[in-house]
C-alpha cells in the first residue's frame, strides 16, 4: 500500500493515499446530500488515513481519524433511527429519518470555547508525549474534527462552519509534510463545506419555527 502511485509536486503518492482520498471524498459527498452510506465510507477512509498519518507522524491525526471510525457507526444509527425520538419530544409525528436542526447562540459560543480550551491542551500533550514537529499546528484541527464529528453526527448545521475551518487549515497542515493529494483533498472538503453550509442551511429553514438545540452531545438532540 505504501508503493509509489505516482509523483506529484516532488512527493511520491502512494496507492494508499489514493484510495483513502477518493473514500473520503465519496463520504463527504454523501454528508453534504444527507446520504447516509457517507457514514460507511468514513469508517474505511479513516482506518486508511489513520495509518497513513501514523506513518507521517501526524499523531493527533491518527487520534481524529480512529475517533472517525467509532462516530461513525455512532452517526450512521443516529441519522437513520434518531430522527422519531427527536420529533417526539417536540410533539410532532413520529416517523422518519433525523432532520437538520440548529444550535442556540448560547451552544454556539460554548462550542467555540470548547474548541479554543481544547487547542492548547491537545498540542501540549503532542508536544509532550509523541514526537511530531507539528504539536500545535496539528492540535487545531484535530481538537475541532472531535467536535464537528459530533456536530455532523447530530446533524446540526453548524458541523459545517466547524469543519470549513478545520479543512482549511488541514491544507497548510499537510501541504507542510508534503501530502500533496490530501492537501489538495481538504481544499475540496473546504469547498464542500461551504456547500454543505448553503444546503443545509436552505433545508434547515423548514424547522426554523422548533426550538434550537441547546446542547451538543449525543444525549442532548
Amino acid at each position: 500500500m505504501f508503493a509509489t502511485a505516482f509523483i506529484l509536486l516532488g512527493a511520491s503518492v502512494t496507492w494508499l493515499e489514493v484510495l483513502a482520498f477518493w473514500l473520503a471524498l465519496a463520504c463527504v459527498v454523501c454528508n453534504t446530500f444527507e446520504i447516509h452510506w457517507g457514514w460507511p465510507l468514513a469508517i474505511v477512509s479513516s482506518a486508511l488515513y489513520a495509518w497513513l498519518f501514523w506513518a507521517s507522524r501526524l499523531y493527533g491525526d491518527v487520534t481524529v481519524q480512529a475517533y472517525f471510525v467509532v462516530t461513525a457507526a455512532w452517526g450512521w444509527w443516529n441519522w437513520l433511527y434518531r430522527g422519531p425520538r427527536r420529533r417526539a419530544a417536540r410533539g410532532a409525528p413520529a416517523g422518519g429519518r433525523l432532520r437538520i436542526a440548529t444550535l442556540g447562540l448560547r451552544a454556539r459560543c460554548g462550542v467555540a470555547l470548547l474548541w479554543g480550551a481544547a487547542w492548547p491542551l491537545v498540542g501540549l500533550f503532542l508536544a509532550r508525549c509523541t514526537d511530531t514537529d507539528v504539536p500545535y499546528f496539528d492540535a487545531f484541527p484535530t481538537a475541532g474534527s472531535f467536535i464537528g464529528q459530533v456536530l455532523l453526527g447530530l446533524k446540526l448545521i453548524e458541523s459545517w462552519p466547524v469543519w470549513l475551518l478545520v479543512n482549511l487549515v488541514s491544507v497548510g497542515l499537510y501541504a507542510y509534510k508534503a501530502l500533496w493529494l490530501t492537501a489538495l483533498l481538504y481544499a475540496v472538503f473546504a469547498a464542500l463545506s461551504l456547500a454543505g453550509w448553503w444546503r443545509w442551511s436552505r433545508a434547515g429553514r423548514a424547522v426554523r419555527g422548533a426550538p434550537a438545540i441547546g446542547a451538543s452531545a449525543p444525549g442532548g438532540a
